[in-house]
């Protein structure tokens, strides 16, 4: 696996499943990220993003316990910090400004994970807004 790219990355979980959660910080720890969270509400997402530490990427499940996550979306866009979502929909759910986003099936397998965030990394070093 690529941990080269994701040693020292800061990566946020935001999944209200708790073995999709669990899974998914284990394999992003597995290969040297500092996992923040898993969080499961748009309330907990927003109050990490907004606490003024650095993200380098971020997972994204769309419906959090019932609560759309397209608000947390908007904000990790506006502060230019990649994320990728995670859901059980299809891609039509997507709002419009969302098309260029990766967007990962559930359940998501592990390697694919850590190339997604690996790739978001890198984007992330090579473009820096911070």
């Amino acid at each position: 696996m690529a941990s080269h790219q994701l040693a020292g990355t800061r990566l946020l979980i935001v999944e209200d499943e708790y073995y999709l959660a669990d899974d998914a910080k284990s394999a992003l720890s597995e290969v040297g990220a500092e996992v923040l969270g898993p969080v499961a509400t748009v309330s907990d997402a927003r109050d990490l993003i907004e606490g003024g530490g650095a993200i380098d990427g971020v997972l994204l499940d769309i419906n959090l316990r019932g609560e759309m996550a397209f608000e947390v979306a908007d904000t990790l866009q506006s502060r230019g910090i990649p994320f990728a979502f995670v859901t059980g929909y299809d891609s039509g759910t997507l709002p419009e400004r969302f098309s260029g986003t990766e967007s990962l099936q559930k359940p998501v397998d592990p390697r694919q994970l850590v190339s997604v965030f690996g790739s978001l990394a890198a984007s992330r070093k090579s473009n820096p807004t911070d």
